[in-house]
């Protein structure tokens, strides 16, 4: 049999992990087992798994399966294209079908049959390898679309004579500008492009789990460390190292990431021997740096280690020219992945979205637009499919940390304190969320 595709396992019971250890390498080219979702997001990042086989109850003082349906809608939000098969010990066939509408595949239950469980979770598997195959062909935000504007050619230009070389780069700019994708455009024009590209957000890792995760750890350093785990710099060996949500680092955590990048050696928790090292740094984030430093809460000596070369990317605000192109580039998208066939935008329409200040700037375009291909009913995408509310523009003496905390308190008084939905808002995940809500004393 040929194993192929990679799978990720969420369970908090050791016994099932252990089982199903031992079931699912002959199937899957790439397995991991966590025994929680405190790492989904990264893992979701770094790991890529085609199918997410997810226990609903992580909690033994519940059995509501209220964890299962929250997570199926966070991974298929950020990886869409994963499949996820739920997991339970409770056959409800309510819970089934509530999973089933937030996104998940399938429903297994608890003692499962080995021959269906396989069976299912290769069917998912496929299916995702297929989509995850022909996305690739699709003009989406995977790719770098650089555009017309003066900045954008000014940093495209300044790309192409640093990417060859091994410089540090920090990549600056509002929420929804396309860090990861630049980020992705100097690993891909660099001398690194044919090693390993790992992103992380470092701002999603839990405090405890900050070192295994990015330093790795050995078989029973601490509990539930049952195998040997491979940091994200080791991961990243020969390749590029993307950090991105650099600046919501805490401050003790930057000394251990600061004594890596000087002494370039890496040494797993639970383990002496040092691991030499040899990666490309590219640090992302929204925050003014140069403020936290001045303010103490980000270390000046890491700042200028990780800021060889400092990319800021225009908020969409300021690249209005790209507007329309990124619209119809995103409508021949959607087009394909929901067999649509709309074929542009009416002026009427055009003159909006070029006045529309959008504060999440291409993500929420994209976002806009698959909305208004999903539900238009014309040839033309109309102000109508579109819904714009009024915005307040942000003032130009603002600083980047000063809007963001606006946009998410205002967020937070519009849901209600809603953490789910303010999160869908703002397109971040809610480990995120915590952190920035922390950070502001939200």
């Amino acid at each position: 049999m040929m194993k192929k595709g990679r799978i990720l396992v969420v369970d908090d019971n050791k016994g099932i992990r252990a089982a199903l250890e031992l079931l699912l390498p002959p199937y899957f080219a790439g397995v991991e087992l966590i025994p929680s979702p405190a790492t989904l997001v990264s893992m979701l990042e770094n790991f890529r798994p085609d199918v997410v086989l997810l226990d609903m109850n992580f909690n033994s003082s519940t059995n509501n399966g209220n964890e299962g349906l929250y997570w199926t809608k966070e991974i298929k939000q950020i990886s869409p294209r994963t499949e996820v098969v739920l997991f339970t010990a409770y056959a409800d066939i309510a819970l089934a079908v509530e999973g089933m509408r937030r996104g998940a595949f399938d429903f297994i239950t608890k003692p499962w049959d080995n021959e269906k469980l396989i069976s299912t979770l290769s069917t998912a598997r496929d299916k995702a390898m297929k989509a995850n195959s022909k996305a690739e062909l699709l003009p989406d935000a995977t790719v770098m679309y650089w555009g017309d504007s003066e900045k954008m050619a000014v940093i495209r230009h300044s790309l192409a004579k640093i990417a060859p070389t091994d410089a540090s780069v920090l990549i600056t700019g509002e929420n929804g500008t396309g860090k990861d994708l630049l980020a992705r455009e100097v690993h891909d024009n660099s001398l690194r492009k044919d090693r390993p590209f790992v992103a992380v957000d470092a701002g999603a890792i839990p405090e405890t789990l900050f070192e295994s995760e990015l330093f790795g750890h050995v078989k029973g350093a601490f509990t539930d460390a049952h195998a040997d785990h491979v940091g994200f710099f080791q991961q990243a060996e020969g390749g590029t190292l993307f950090l991105d949500e650099v600046g919501n680092i805490p401050l003790h955590l930057q000394a251990k990431l600061l004594r890596v990048l000087q002494n370039r050696c890496v040494t797993r928790v639970g383990d002496s021997k040092a691991i030499p090292i040899d990666i490309r740094l590219i640090c992302a984030t929204n925050t003014n740096l140069e403020k936290s430093v001045a303010e103490g809460r980000f270390r000046e000596d890491l700042y200028y280690r990780i800021n060889t070369v400092h990319f800021e990317l225009p908020p969409l605000r300021e690249r209005r020219e790209d507007i329309i192109p990124l619209a119809e580039r995103f409508i021949a998208a959607f087009n394909e992945k929901y067999h649509r066939s709309v074929e542009g935008i009416s002026a009427e329409t055009g003159a909006e979205l070029k006045e529309y200040p959008w504060s999440g700037n291409i993500r929420e375009l994209r976002n806009a637009v698959e909305k208004a291909v999903i539900l238009a009913e014309g040839k033309q995408l109309e102000p109508k499919d579109f819904e714009l509310k009024e915005h307040v523009s942000v003032a130009a003496s603002e600083t980047l940390e000063e809007a963001e905390e606006k946009v998410i308190r205002d967020a937070m008084e519009r849901y209600g304190g809603n953490l789910t939905k303010v999160a869908q808002a703002l397109s971040i995940s809610r480990p995120t969320l915590y952190k920035k809500l922390n950070k502001y004393n939200i």
